[in-house]
């Protein structure tokens, strides 16, 4: 009797384990990840996800395969390559990465085509990151620090730049105020040096749109280099010269070639 005790006993106790090894991540009020960091562990999210344009950050890795199998084999996802000014609006260029998936604590926009619905899944065998999640590019001709950041807890939107729910097929980020519900866990926002309010505007690029700046510049070979806006931003520069140029998309003979 002892020793069915004693199996009954061992049985509840790895069920119990079991259990613990899968974090439900909140992506509304966010989650302290704090005991969690480097843990590998499943990791269950149940994120609404809009038809159209969406932001999303995560604190582990996601794979394309996984990426295709919860939002569709013909969802997108991209970076922030690096951002330009010609005058009082700012473009950021968003280049596609999904071939590399989900990084844990990066900012992406994701292009969802389904119908607007909740989205939940489980990822097996992830390891948590409990680290922040932002990118900054300086616009060279301005100054300007742009910074794409991800709420890891519910914050307050004021002052910080979201992507429409609605109406956002162009990936349009607009000027939030503290009237709205703010941002939710892992979802993404632009922030501004300056805090001034400007128009923010997106602009797309494939992988098969980018060309390596060895391919176009040989050996001590020297080139005008323009953004993609067309302004001249470096003449008679080496290819060395151009990797040392901010990151972001730049136009060489023709050819767009991205700085990382």
């Amino acid at each position: 009797m002892k020793k069915l005790f004693f199996i009954a006993a061992l049985a509840l106790g790895c069920m119990t384990a079991s259990a613990q090894k899968t974090l439900s991540l909140s992506t509304y009020s966010g989650t302290d990840l704090t005991k969690y960091d480097n843990k590998t562990m499943n990791v269950y999210v149940s994120r609404y996800i809009f038809k159209g344009w969406n932001t999303i950050s995560l604190p582990f890795n996601v794979s394309k395969e996984q990426l295709n199998e919860v939002f569709g084999s013909d969802c997108r996802l991209e970076k922030l390559a690096g951002v330009e000014s010609d005058g009082m609006d700012i473009k950021m260029n968003f280049v596609d990465c999904k071939e590399e998936g989900i990084k844990a604590n990066v900012p992406y926009i994701l292009n969802y085509t389904g119908e607007t619905a909740n989205k939940s899944f489980t990822v097996e065998n992830a390891t948590i990151v409990n680290s922040e999640a932002s990118v900054s590019f300086t616009v060279a001709n301005t100054g300007e620090t742009v910074t794409f950041g991800a709420a890891q807890k519910h914050q307050s939107a004021e002052g910080l730049y979201g992507i429409l729910a609605k109406d956002n097929a162009d990936a349009a980020f607009v000027n939030v105020d503290q009237t709205t519900t703010g941002f939710y866990a892992t979802r993404c926002f632009i922030k501004l040096s300056s805090g001034n309010s400007t128009m923010l505007t997106s602009k797309h690029f494939t992988q098969s749109e980018i060309t390596s700046i060895n391919s176009i510049v040989k050996g001590n070979e020297k080139v005008d280099v323009y953004n993609v806006s067309g302004n001249l931003v470096a003449k008679s520069a080496t290819a060395q010269e151009i990797s040392n140029l901010s990151s972001g998309v730049y136009v060489v003979k023709g050819k767009k070639i991205m700085v990382k």
